[in-house]
């Protein structure tokens, strides 16, 4: 499969290609394969409790991937989600694994009615485009008043500013520092409720990595020899050297409108 840009080789292509091994494999290996690399159960669980995700939720992913959050947070806690990203790949294979309504459109444009959702989160979204602020602000434009967004975002630590200036870092990423991001959040109007890092919660089980590992894998062997998934490894490879030196931190954010 022939793709454009790193970006489209990660988050349109490879979506496709693990619903297909996910298809093979089993709908017991949907959630963790589609919530591979922007969240795990413990940090599901900590942005459900703070964002007080219920039964009947309306809730809006926003940038929402393959679907693995908000079906988890739909099998959990019993929510209405809505997920919308701009890649129609990952669309499709939010809808064919989990059934999950999805559209495509972005984060600055959200295809949905003002004060309709009754939550929002925004999974490993926000390090990824130049347009934090118009998409902090479209989400609070959706949101009831007093209503919650649940967010999981990749920092720059280690002093030297905007994320744009992090040596190394995966194309197209664009990682906000922790200043930047409490200003952008208070410009959207939005309160700061709650934040922790990633590294203080509990890892995934073992019986959660070993699922991801069974479908990538799958898709490796179906895929490897392609340039989309060679590009996807190196964008991966990218990463993991930045969290592993320390100049990249998962945070988790609750913030309310």
């Amino acid at each position: 499969m022939d793709t454009d840009t790193p970006m489209e080789a990660e988050f349109d292509a490879m979506p496709g290609w693990t619903a297909d091994a996910v298809a093979s494999l089993g709908a017991g290996y949907a959630v963790p394969a589609a919530c591979r690399g922007s969240a795990s159960p413990a940090a599901l669980t900590w942005l459900a409790s703070r964002c007080r995700l219920e039964a009947g939720t309306r809730l809006v992913d926003v940038g929402g991937g393959m679907g693995g959050p908000a079906a988890h947070a739909r099998e959990e806690h019993g929510v209405r989600p809505l997920l919308v990203d701009p890649m129609p790949g990952a669309c499709r294979a939010a809808r064919r694994m989990f059934g999950i309504p999805a559209v495509v459109g972005t984060g600055a444009q959200l295809p949905v009615v003002s004060a309709r959702a009754d939550a929002a989160w925004c999974v490993g979204v926000l390090c990824t485009t130049a347009e934090k602020a118009a998409v902090l602000d479209e989400i609070h434009r959706v949101l009831v008043p007093g209503a919650r967004l649940g967010l999981f975002v990749l920092v720059a630590d280690g002093g030297d500013g905007h994320g744009a200036d992090v040596e190394g870092a995966p194309e197209g990423n664009d990682f906000p520092t922790r200043d930047e991001l409490a200003r952008l959040l208070d410009d959207a109007r939005f309160r700061l409720v709650e934040s922790v890092d990633l590294a203080d919660l509990p890892g995934p089980p073992r019986s959660w990595q070993d699922r991801i590992a069974r479908v990538d894998a799958l898709v490796e062997a179906r895929h490897g020899h392609e340039a989309a998934w060679q590009c996807t490894r190196e964008q991966e490879e990218r990463l993991s050297r930045l969290l592993g030196t320390g100049r990249l931190t998962g945070v988790l954010l609750c913030a309310e409108t």
